[in-house]
């Protein structure tokens, strides 16, 4: 009893002491991978080495959400801490967007901003992709990558039949942009096969450039989505075909992040988080991840899409090989970290809340009520607990068929779900509806809904616009 007791405190007064300097920060945020797409959370297909020490190393948190299961939506909940919806993102921002992310709001990079850290953004931002929108714009102070997704080019499996004149009508080149000017007007699949490594290496050598004062990476790959685009080192190593490569080159990119940290002694005071914006995009078959256990993937709010593996790695601080089975969501990450920064939170209302305890602390509550599931502007389900309430909505499905090959992907069927109450502690594939053996729970989780839902529609914020 004694030791268990000494072992608490020493840990105590550990995290205290790493805590009392301004941590530095890498979150590195995956496109459409799946819940069970790294080792760590199921995956058998290929090795993950890298993000399974992590695991090992860190903590896994089992039932963490995004706020939305697509692209700009997901990362604007990231990058805000706010519902995408209240702040006006909605969907996936393509080339002829004239709005982004509203210069009013306050980014994870502005709270960093206040406390002197170094930030930057390396990979797909998605957040509006004219000037006036783009990462500088919004607290970092250097960016590489792509303004939005891969496949948003003329060589998009569905425009490939046209003429090219036909194809740029719907969509222009995709172009590789350095600050604010773009470097590459005109991106290839060559340029793509580069990206992870580029990406990498760029956040590599920030973290060496920086290593004196605090900073902040943020590391949003373009893969998985497809195209899926891997270098010569990684192609034909995975032995599980095109997306296994890429897998292992994201690992092997993650591997990197940590090996530079422990060459400068920086993993006691460093907090890495890797998630994903979204589940798998299921009709693209074996170009796309797997969410299982979970149902559905990308573009549904059911967990294979709202759901997503996430590691939090800190040694010495956050308690190796642990797992969090508490409901956590994007949102909270940007209290989270003004929470170990000692930054001000804005002054205009954010949805997230500082669940720092559920980094560290065994047999902790969540101190958000529920957590509100939104596609678009509908409000489709609500989690509390092992609670998850789906309101009536229709949605996308593949109803049990195999997606496309090679890239190409076969069409969804759509279905509709009415009002259905399931108990994810029991039933992690929202099979079995409870709402007629819980009808108190049911009426709880709408109202609570109903009363979010109105209170947001009240106090909402417009995206910015051109």
């Amino acid at each position: 009893m004694k030791s268990r007791f000494a072992n608490i405190l020493l840990t105590f007064f550990l995290t205290c002491a790493a805590m009392a300097e301004k941590p530095n920060v890498v979150i590195m945020f995956m496109d459409d991978m799946g819940y069970a797409d790294i080792g760590a959370f199921g995956s058998k297909n290929y090795p993950t080495p890298n993000l399974d020490r992590m695991a090992r190393e860190g903590r896994k948190f089992t039932d963490f959400y995004v706020t939305q299961a697509v692209c700009s939506a997901s990362r604007a909940g990231l990058m805000t801490g706010c519902y995408n919806n209240r702040i006006g993102i909605i969907g996936a921002l393509g080339p002829k967007s004239r709005t982004g992310l509203n210069p009013d709001e306050t980014t994870l990079a502005e709270i960093c901003k206040q406390q002197d850290y170094a930030t930057a953004c390396f990979g797909k931002w998605h957040l509006g992709h004219l000037k006036e929108f783009l990462p500088l714009q919004h607290g970092f102070d250097e960016f590489f990558g792509l303004p939005y997704s891969n496949d948003m080019w003329p060589y998009h499996p569905g425009v490939l039949h046209l003429p090219m004149e036909e194809r740029l009508k719907r969509w222009p080149h995709l172009p590789l942009i350095e600050g604010n000017k773009v470097i590459n007007p005109q991106v290839s699949g060559k340029d793509q096969e580069q990206l992870t490594k580029q990406y990498t290496e760029r956040a590599v050598s920030f973290i060496e450039k920086n290593k004196e004062e605090p900073f902040f990476v943020y590391l949003p790959h373009s893969m998985v989505h497809v195209p899926l685009y891997v270098s010569d080192d990684f192609k034909g190593k995975s032995g599980a075909g095109l997306f296994g490569d890429v897998m292992m080159e994201v690992d092997w990119s993650a591997g990197e992040i940590m090996k530079v940290l422990r060459k400068h002694n920086l993993q006691k005071k460093t907090l890495f988080v890797f998630t994903s914006d979204n589940g798998p995009w299921l009709n693209y078959g074996d170009h796309a991840g797997s969410a299982a256990p979970l149902r559905e993937g990308k573009g549904t709010m059911f967990d294979g899409g709202c759901r997503e593996p996430m590691l939090a790695w800190w040694p010495g601080t956050i308690p190796a090989n642990s797992v969090c089975r508490e409901p956590a969501m994007t949102i909270d990450l940007l209290p989270t970290i003004a929470h170990l920064a000692k930054a001000k939170l804005p002054k205009h209302t954010i949805d997230g809340q500082n669940i720092w305890p559920l980094f560290t602390e065994d047999g902790v509550p969540s101190p958000q009520e529920a957590y509100y599931l939104y596609y678009g502007n509908q409000l489709q389900a609500i989690r509390q607990g092992k609670w998850k309430l789906h309101l009536p909505h229709g949605y996308r499905t593949m109803n049990g068929r195999p997606g496309g090959k090679g890239g190409i992907p076969t069409n969804y069927s759509q279905a509709k779900i009415g009002l259905s109450l399931f108990d994810l502690s029991q039933d992690i594939g929202e099979s079995k509806d409870l709402k007629d053996k819980h009808p108190k729970v049911v009426q709880r989780l709408s109202q609570l809904g109903k009363d979010f839902d109105e209170a947001l529609k009240k106090n909402k914020r417009p995206a910015g616009k051109i």
